[in-house]
Parts: C-alpha cells; structure tokens; sequence
C-alpha cells in the first residue's frame, strides 16, 4: 500500500484569523463514505465527516499559521507553511502528497498539486474537511473574544456585514493587516483595537 496524503487548507480569502491546513492518510480498509469538497458540504455535514475522518485515517494532522505569519509572509506563503506543518505533524511518514490547487509546499517528499483535487481525491476532499472544521471552530473563539465583528456568521470573510463591523469598530488584533480593505481602514483609525 502506497501511504498518500492528502493536503488542503482552509482561510485564505478571509480578512481576519489565521489560516488552517490539513493532511490526512486514509486507509483503504476503513473507506469514509461522503467525502466531498467542503465548501459543498453544510457544517453539521463536516463535522460528522471529521468525526469518521479521525477515526478511520490512518494519520491526520492539522495546523495553523497566524495572523502575524499572514502579514509577514504574505497568505500564498503562509497557506504553504500550514500544509508543511500539517504534513510534519503526521504520526505517519507519507510516500507522495496530494495538494489542492497550483501551489506545492516544500517537503521531504514528493508532492503533486491537483487542481479541483478537493472534488476529485478523497484524500485531498478530507483535507479540507479538517481544515475548514479546525477553522471554523477557532472563527467561532474569536468571535467570544470579539463579538462586535460577527465570526460566527461570516468566518471572517469579506462580507458587507463584516465591512460594515469594520467600519464601526475599526480593526482588531486578528485581522490581516496586509489585505486591502483593512490596510485601508488602518490608514482611515490608525492602530489595531484590542
């Protein structure tokens, strides 16, 4: 059996809070029925597949890079320090990983990016299942801490709500200082709010 990994991340596009990626071995003996692209899938639907993903894989692992990480490195740079994170953290050493998208992180191992892989590969498809349930759940710790920016409802994302938060309450410790619409409004408040 080769021992395939799957790699997606979760976070990309939001303004706020870090982002997540996860790698994960299935094991061919212990099939997770449903395995789709996130994105296609409601919350209650990823949660009970990460349930079955944790208890069938033969490995998974997720990890974080920060806000902080995101402003340095820029969000392509730290997306891929998340998958290598990820792909180190396994208890499993993998033989080859699959990748979503274009972009491939820098491994020991040889890695292969699939364009749409988290539709077409099961491994990649419960990647992003983890990812997006590990960030959805920090999303929704963030928002205890800041309830005025509304993370429960939009994870942080773009929307007119959170624009219209931003504007209101100006920008926060979490928020991506490097993306255009908070860069803007740090020039219109100056500094983070706590």
């Amino acid at each position: 059996m080769t021992l395939t990994c799957g790699v997606d991340e979760a976070g990309r596009g939001p303004l706020a809070g870090p982002v997540y990626a996860a790698a994960v071995i299935l094991d061919p003996a212990r099939p997770v029925a449903g395995l789709a692209d996130s994105k296609t899938l409601t919350p209650r639907q990823r949660e009970a597949l990460a349930r079955e993903i944790h208890s069938r894989a033969i490995a998974w692992a997720v990890a974080s890079a920060s806000v902080e990480e995101i402003d340095t490195l820029n969000i392509l740079q730290a997306s891929l320090l998340a998958m290598r994170r990820a792909v180190e953290q396994l208890a499993v050493t993998p033989r080859r990983v699959l990748v979503d998208g274009l972009h491939r992180p820098r491994l020991a191992v040889p890695v292969r990016a699939i364009v749409r892989g988290d539709a077409t590969v099961g491994e990649i498809a419960a990647a992003s299942i983890l990812a997006k349930v590990a960030r959805d759940r920090e999303m929704l710790a963030l928002h205890q801490r800041h309830p005025q920016y509304g993370f429960d409802r939009h994870k942080g994302y773009p929307t007119s709500a959170h624009l219209a938060a931003l504007r209101e309450h100006g920008v926060s410790i979490v928020h991506r200082r490097s993306f255009a619409p908070v860069r803007v409004l740090l020039g219109v408040h100056g500094g983070p709010q706590p």
